[in-house]
Order: C-alpha cells, then structure tokens, then sequence
C-alpha cells in the first residue's frame, strides 16, 4: 500500500460519540416571525413562476433570517459536528410548489443546487416505489428498506420532512471521523486499507466516458482535512463488472470492522423527522442511514422526503481523487450526477 496515509487520531468537533452530545443540541427552531418570512418568500417565489433550478439569495429575501441560515451551514455543518436540523416549517400551510420553492429558496442561503441522477433532477423525493435493492439500477430511497450507513455524492445533502412513516424511517447518523479513529485504535492495519482506492458502483448512472464505477477510498486525509465517501452495497456490486477485481480478505474485514462500529449505540444518533423538519448533513464527515420503515396505506399520508444535493462555497478543499465522482473540485460547483445544465429540473413530485 503506498500515496494515501492516515494521519492518526484525528480531533475537533466532528470526532463526535453519540453518547457525549447533549440532546437536542442540533435543532435549531425558528421564531414565528422567521416563519412568516419563509413562507412569505415562498408564496413569492412560486408565483413568480421562476426556474426553480437557478433560485438564488435575491430571488428568496430573507433580511431576518438569511444569516441565521448562513450561520447554521458553517458553524454546524461545516465546521462543526457535520449536521443540524432546523425546525418550525409547517408543510400544511403551503401547497406543493410553494413547499418546493421554500426549500429552494432556503437553500440558496447553504450551497447551489447539484443533479440528483442522470435525468437532471436538482430536487429529489425520497419515497417509496416498490424498488428492490436486488435490482442493479435501484437506489435505496426508492425502497422501504434499510438504506446503511453511506455517503451521498455532494458536499452537503438537504432532507425535508412532508410526511414520516406510519412506523420506523428514522435518520441515523454516525461521525465518519469517530469511526476512522476506533479503527485506527483497534485495528491500525486495517484503517490503513481503508485509505486506499476502492471500486464503486455508480449503479447505471456513469455520464459519457466515464467507468461504470469510480475508484476512491472510504477514508480520505488532504489539505488537514478528513473526507470519507462510503456505500458498501455498492462496493459489492462493483464486482459485477469485467476489470474489477474480488474484495480481498483484508478490504472485506477492514469493511466488516467499519460496519460492525456504526452499530455502536454509542457511537451513532437516531432521529425522528416531524413534517417540516429539514436536516442538513455534511457527507465528508458524516455517514447517514434510514432505518426500514412501514408506510400507510393511504397514498396522502405515505412518507415523503424532499431531497437537495448542495454544494457550498465554504466546503472543504478535497483531495485529486474525488474528481472522479465529484466532477469538479471546485467548492460550490462540484458534485452531483452527470447531467446536462440544460436538462435540470425540479420536479415537483416523483417522476
């Protein structure tokens, strides 16, 4: 193994336990009159009947809680334990473009918008579609079933709550930086394997040119930073493709240990989504999870998730490596699937 090392045990805000952060210390709850003006701009936005893939701050003014929002994303979010939720939307209140447009609207003031999959679509619904992880061109939100501690492809990902489940369905977070440093205690060699390029499956959606998987390590150290990018399924199902090689017994147990700590109860935090709640969540810092969750059986009541893959200015420099999945490196223009600007769209329901 040579040209990636571990930098040791690495400190800081973002080396959380679940067992040391004070409940609730995440949310961030809007005061009435942020509310209003939320849904204010909102009301203006949808209206306007502006291309909600180019929403900028000006189109969305916030002149009370615009640096809050700002606030959240460098102090909680970047720079901090790599997640917070804010709450206090009521989803009710607003018809479906108007909730689309609060969200799009919110995140002009956290990162721009990245496509979501090859059809361009910068917002996303997380429900389920009857989808197998059996098929090779499913993802995981498409199912009820458990997604697994993984990273998504953008620097911050946006999660906003318009129905929960009848039961389960819950966020599940662990600090991709904790779970580096207990394996760099407990078993040094294998975080060691973890630091090297592995293969994983872009599951059908490679742009032109490009591999039908990408080869980056789960865990990352460049320019003083940590940066972990992680789908087990997927690294699995990389092995169906002619020219990658079987997992060898070290990246299966350096693999079996990663997974066996983000069990740890210890280690990684359960939340409940109430409608409105959004979550943002730094993928360089964190793996996220859902747990498998039953649905409704009215078709209004189902759970829905609206999703927004944002890349912002302030995120971390990333190492060379990430180009391959990342596309760029360049804070506030990277990440995403390929997709052609002209194609993107933000659909306002599952398509």
């Amino acid at each position: 193994m040579s040209g990636f090392s571990s930098p040791g045990i690495i400190e800081g805000p973002a080396a959380w336990r679940s067992d040391q952060l004070t409940p609730g210390e995440w949310v961030h709850d809007l005061d009435p009159a942020e509310v209003g003006e939320i849904e204010q701009a909102a009301r203006a936005l949808a209206a306007a009947d502006l291309d909600l893939t180019k929403v900028g701050p000006a189109d969305f003014p916030l002149p009370l809680g615009g640096s809050h929002m700002r606030e959240i994303l460098l102090k909680d979010v970047l720079e901090g334990r790599g997640f917070a939720v804010v709450r206090g939307l009521a989803p009710e209140r607003l018809d479906r473009s108007q909730i689309a447009a609060a969200f799009i609207g919110l995140a002009a003031y956290w990162g721009a918008l990245r496509p979501q999959n090859a059809a361009g679509h910068v917002l996303g619904h997380v429900k389920d579609l009857g989808r197998s992880s059996a098929d090779p061109t499913a993802r995981l939100y498409q199912t009820h079933e458990r997604q697994t501690y993984h990273t998504d492809s953008c620097d911050v990902v946006a999660l906003m709550c318009l129905q929960p489940a009848k039961a389960g369905g819950r966020s599940s977070l662990v600090s991709s930086v904790t779970i580096h440093n207990e394996m760099q205690r407990r078993a040094p060699d294998l975080a060691a394997r973890l630091f090297q390029p592995i293969e994983t499956d872009r599951r059908g959606e490679e742009g032109p040119g490009e591999r039908p998987w990408f080869s980056i390590p789960v865990f990352n150290w460049h320019a003083g930073r940590f940066a972990g990018i992680y789908q087990r399924q997927y690294i699995e199902s990389a092995r169906r493709f002619e020219g990658v090689a079987p997992l060898s017994k070290h990246q299966i147990a350096a693999l079996d240990l990663l997974d066996q700590l983000v069990e740890d109860p210890c280690l990684h935090l359960e939340l409940d989504f109430q409608p409105g709640d959004i979550q943002l969540v730094n993928n360089h810092v964190l793996f996220h999870d859902r747990t498998q969750f039953e649905d409704w059986p009215q078709p209004e009541r189902r759970r829905h998730l609206l999703r927004l893959w944002l890349a912002p200015d302030q995120a971390q420099i990333l190492p060379p490596v990430f180009a391959e999945r990342f596309g760029s490196l360049v804070q506030g223009q990277r990440g995403g699937v390929a997709a052609s600007p002209d194609k993107w769209v933000a659909p306002l329901d599952v398509v």
